[in-house]
């Protein structure tokens, strides 16, 4: 089930699995959690919290594969809050993100996390890209964001390292480390009674009329040759660029595929540390998903490059040239991979070009920063999007979930989903507890 831009997430055909009888019944006297979430990133733990919050008292786990929370999207991300201007106004995505700035300063000031307001920069530095901006700048007012427009002048006077047309300047754009304030999340979890545990890959789902069961191996169990299997009344699956993999696990018959972008970034030559006082972003291509290549001040005083946006052939696999073949295996057999592969031909090819030189990724960047030269540009962590990709070789940009009696799947989460993350665990909640 799809939710558009303007529709609370509900379903108006629930999406049943069958019942596995051949599966063994649950243990007599077995314990029954009230909920599982798996999935160690904000969006996971956001929805844990906001569960706890619900039904206090409550008996929650969180499942992460990984030795500790935020290990994948949610910490290779830029770290920005963002404000929402790029979002048909009205439209659920812009009044989450709204939302979700707001409650990502409050839960920062509330337990001693800092971030930045900062500000934002939208340049333009062609004709074409002015008609863009404009346009955008009304989107913004639409959105009832504090904006201004800024001439060639004033855009000088406010950032003399950086040349354009004209740019609008956003207020409502922060940094923060996101990766932070998940592991509070996970603290805050725990000290209400939640608990988190780590460093477990769920094996195996089966629902059941009155549970659903999930299989668990840790490190010191596969050594043994065991399992791990525990039950819960409701579960929720916050799987990330896992999602599709999870879903089938679990027996939905889905018909969307996960294909990774590798987001591949630069940092700045510390001497350019000062180069720019606020986040400085290029006017976005409508024909494409992401925002182009955009210097970003950090949180620990650095700025970054990036990211380009160019094929993963490894889900998970961080550094450069990293190959995985089962998830190579996945996508090529995949039809919807193939006609979006076409569809982004050019553009596909571009990207990967500007990754092997580095020159064409920083004509990218000298468009609005002409200063900046290849020597100043280190190596960087990158980060690895999930992008779910249909049949038909679409790029769904909305909110995706499959739910069942006992199971909702996030199936997709749409950028800025770690602004978000609160607001969008409420809509979670809502529909679990709908079930419950």
């Amino acid at each position: 089930m799809t939710m558009m831009d303007d529709q609370v997430p509900r379903s108006d055909e629930p999406y049943y699995v069958d019942v596995d009888e051949d599966y063994p019944p649950m243990d007599a006297g077995m314990h029954v959690h009230d909920f599982v979430v798996i999935g160690g990133g904000i969006i996971g733990l956001a929805t844990a919290m906001k569960l706890l919050m619900e039904q206090p008292g409550a008996d929650v786990v969180v499942l992460e594969k990984e030795p500790d929370v935020a290990m994948h999207q949610t910490g290779h991300n830029s770290g920005v809050i963002h404000a929402g201007i790029y979002y048909r106004p009205g439209s659920l995505k812009a009044k989450l993100c709204k939302a979700g700035a707001q409650w990502t300063r409050y839960f920062c000031d509330s337990h001693g996390i800092p971030y930045r307001d900062t500000g934002k920069l939208i340049v333009a530095t062609d004709d074409a890209e002015l008609v863009r901006m404009n346009a955008l700048y009304d989107r913004a007012l639409a959105n009832e964001l504090d904006v201004e427009l800024l001439g060639p002048a004033e855009l000088w006077r406010r950032e003399p390292n950086i040349a354009g047309l004209g740019a609008i300047y956003l207020r409502g754009t922060g940094i923060v480390d996101y990766a932070q304030i998940c592991r509070k999340m996970a603290e805050v979890i725990q000290e209400h009674g939640g608990s988190i545990r780590l460093g477990c890959e769920v094996t195996g789902i089966h629902e059941s009329l009155s549970e659903v069961s999930i299989d668990l191996n840790t490190r010191e169990l596969a050594a043994r040759g065991e399992r791990d299997r525990i039950y819960t009344r409701q579960l929720v699956v916050c799987g990330g660029i896992q999602a599709d993999r999870l879903a089938r696990m679990a027996g939905l018959d889905v018909d969307f595929h996960m294909v990774p972008f590798r987001g591949e970034y630069y940092r700045l030559d510390p001497k350019h540390n000062q180069i720019i006082n606020t986040l400085v972003y290029p006017v976005p291509d409508p024909d494409l998903p992401f925002l182009g290549v955009h210097l970003t001040v950090m949180m620990d005083g650095g700025v970054t490059v990036g990211p380009n946006a160019v094929m993963g052939f490894s889900r998970e696999g961080y550094p450069k040239f990293s190959l995985n073949v089962r998830d190579v295996a996945d996508f090529a057999r995949f039809p919807g991979f193939w006609k979006v592969a076409r569809k982004q031909l050019k553009t596909g090819l571009i990207e990967q070009k500007n990754s092997i030189y580095k020159r064409g990724y920083l004509e990218m960047v000298r468009k609005y920063c002409p200063s900046l030269t290849a020597a100043d540009l280190l190596p960087e962590k990158c980060g690895i999007r999930a992008q779910a990709v249909k049949k038909d070789g679409s790029m769904i940009e909305d909110f995706l979930f499959y739910d069942t009696a006992r199971m909702l799947h996030v199936c997709n989460a749409p950028s800025p989903a770690a602004t978000s993350a609160m607001p969008i665990a409420a809509l979670i909640t809502e529909k679990v507890l709908a079930h419950h």
